[in-house]
């Protein structure tokens, strides 16, 4: 009786892990995109999303028009946009934001495109790298409202200060973000802090 009794407990125990871990992971979500205090910075980073052969997606283009209004007051000097393409594009994510930011009025001399990571991951790796190329240590994140809790969780795991600044129209801004983008988001952000940070090496870290 007591080994049932103890089975029990156990997999009650389990279930409650399996419930209480994923929601605590989505207040803290919810918690930082409404919480957000982004703070002047040595660059920009505009994390990328879809583009259409150069032209980006309505997701990017929001993110791109957050950024430049950061840039226009004074929030950076820098802006790097980053994302590579998938199989068989002609443009990158990177490529895209870079001339939309040309187009509309940024500096050329102040904008680098950064043709790197089909994820965040991998995308911050490439940033934080050159970054530290060029010797500057902070940063703010451009993204969607539930993604900068992992953006910057990925960021300072790579040894630099970061804030997060969200996207103020198009789907992935506050007010417009579906519920089911704040679960894929917690999925993703458990996933990341369980298994994805293996996926920094010492070396990353001292780039």
């Amino acid at each position: 009786m007591f080994i049932f009794k103890f089975i029990r407990r156990v997999i009650a125990f389990g279930f409650l892990l399996i419930i209480v871990i994923p929601l605590y992971a989505a207040g803290n979500i919810w918690y930082t995109a409404h919480h957000l205090s982004p703070i002047k910075s040595d660059v920009i980073v505009v994390m990328g999303a879809a583009q259409f052969d150069g032209r980006p997606s309505d997701l990017l283009e929001a993110r791109l028009q957050s950024a430049k209004k950061l840039y226009k007051s004074e929030m950076a000097n820098v802006i790097y946009t980053v994302g590579a393409g998938a199989p068989g594009d002609r443009s990158t994510e990177a490529a895209a934001g870079y001339n939309w930011l040309i187009a509309n009025g940024v500096a050329k001399k102040n904008i680098q495109a950064i043709p790197k990571g089909r994820d965040t991951l991998e995308s911050t790796k490439a940033y934080v790298a050159q970054m530290k190329k060029a010797k500057l240590d902070s940063v703010l994140i451009v993204t969607d409202s539930y993604h900068c809790l992992r953006a910057i969780t990925m960021a300072k795991d790579l040894s630099v200060t970061a804030t997060c600044a969200p996207s103020e129209t198009g789907p992935g801004a506050l007010e417009n973000a579906k519920l089911r983008y704040l679960f894929r988001e917690s999925a993703a952000y458990l996933a990341y802090i369980t298994v994805g940070r293996h996926g920094i090496s010492l070396s990353d870290r001292a780039l």
